[in-house]
């Protein structure tokens, strides 16, 4: 159970995870050492996975955004195709989806011709790929990674 504090410490993380513990001790009302403490036992409970810069797309030629769905003849319940499609480097996330497709990929390209042979060379190509079909982002309004973090329950604000 995560209680006020915990929520908070989490909600400047995921803002800056490089802000100093003791500006996060500061902003909790907590001693350094307790934020630490408390910080590596979120990590060990594995509420905490890692820490990750976020990088501008277009610095390392990934300007093409595209999101794939995927039917696949895998079974109900079964990922295999979706494991094999993980390991495609240009797809940075592989869902497991309800309705008429089985997958919905986010992958990252240079240009139109990249995302082609990705799905020509890498997706056309794996066993169990039945079809897929792609769209491409125009404009991104909103893209992040920060969960928005709930409000503690009134009786741990108080405390």
């Amino acid at each position: 159970m995560l209680d006020a504090i915990d929520l908070q410490i989490l909600d400047l993380l995921q803002a800056n995870a490089r802000t100093p513990q003791a500006e996060i001790a500061r902003l909790v009302g907590l001693a350094p050492s307790a934020v630490l403490e408390r910080i590596r036992k979120l990590e060990s409970r594995g509420v905490i996975q890692g820490y990750t810069a976020r990088i501008d797309p277009k610095a390392v030629d990934g300007r093409l955004l595209a999101f794939i769905a995927v039917r696949t003849t895998d079974r109900p319940g079964e990922v295999r195709v979706g494991q094999e499609v993980a390991r495609v480097p240009e797809v940075l996330e592989v869902h497991h989806v309800a309705g008429d497709d089985c997958l919905l990929l986010k992958v990252r390209a240079r240009d139109p011709e990249h995302l082609s042979a990705i799905l020509r060379d890498r997706l056309g190509r794996l066993e169990g790929v039945r079809s897929t079909r792609t769209t491409i982002v125009l404009e991104s309004i909103k893209e992040t990674t920060q969960l928005p973090i709930p409000a503690p329950a009134p009786e741990e604000a108080a405390s």
